[in-house]
């Protein structure tokens, strides 16, 4: 199934709509036009793509799960052909966030969690940053299929709070961590940050500067 989605990955599918049809699908493939009418059905049931449907024509683009699935192919392929990459370095705008990141690393059951996962006590707060790029928003998808540092999903006080995926991380020199949260108000286009010391402060960072995060893929 993984190859038709990098075919319509391949026609630009994961930038924007394709108009596509079954036969020129067909066609591109080197099967008939029911099997390729089936193959897309298929994707759209999966959740892999989004179709639109016309008297004319079908529009079909490749959605964030078909994305996640077209890279977890990519670095199984990597891995194979290539030596494992032990860094990946994504940048992003600074941006105040809602306090969100604050209350959650202040919680008792992550903060003992992350010291002992990650050897350092967070200060109570995240870095928030916003991914302007295509190649770092790819890079932050990325990060998805690699198994990081999980901290999983546990129960505070009546409460039940998320499973949290983190990476060992360089900001800008000082020591941090990615952190990918499952239960977050942010989308796909924001990365959140944690380190020993206040980012902002020791950086002396504003909303609006931009700022690399070297993230270390083996922890």
């Amino acid at each position: 199934m993984w190859f038709t989605l990098f075919e319509i990955a391949k026609m630009g599918g994961c930038r924007e709509t394709v108009k596509l049809s079954s036969t020129q699908l067909a066609n591109r493939l080197g099967i008939s036009q029911q099997t390729a009418s089936r193959r897309l059905q298929e994707l759209e049931r999966e959740g892999l793509i989004t179709r639109e449907m016309t008297p004319k024509a079908q529009y079909i683009r490749v959605n964030g799960k078909g994305m996640d699935e077209l890279l977890r192919v990519y670095l199984g392929l990597k891995e194979v052909f290539e030596e494992k990459p032990r860094h990946l370095r994504i940048s992003g705008e600074v941006f105040s966030g809602m306090g969100e990141g604050k209350y959650y690393v202040s919680i008792e059951g992550y903060m003992k969690r992350f010291e002992e996962k990650l050897g350092f006590t967070p200060y109570p707060g995240t870095l928030n940053l916003r991914l302007r790029t295509y190649q770092d928003m790819q890079a932050r998808r990325m990060l998805k299929a690699y198994p990081g540092i999980v901290i999983e999903e546990f129960e505070e006080g009546g409460r039940t709070f998320g499973r949290v995926k983190c990476f060992k991380a360089i900001v800008e020199g000082t020591e941090g961590s990615v952190l990918l949260i499952n239960r977050t108000h942010y989308g796909e286009d924001v990365i959140e940050v944690i380190a020993p010391v206040y980012l902002r402060e020791a950086l002396s960072l504003k909303d609006g500067d931009v700022v690399t995060v070297d993230v270390v893929l083996e922890s």
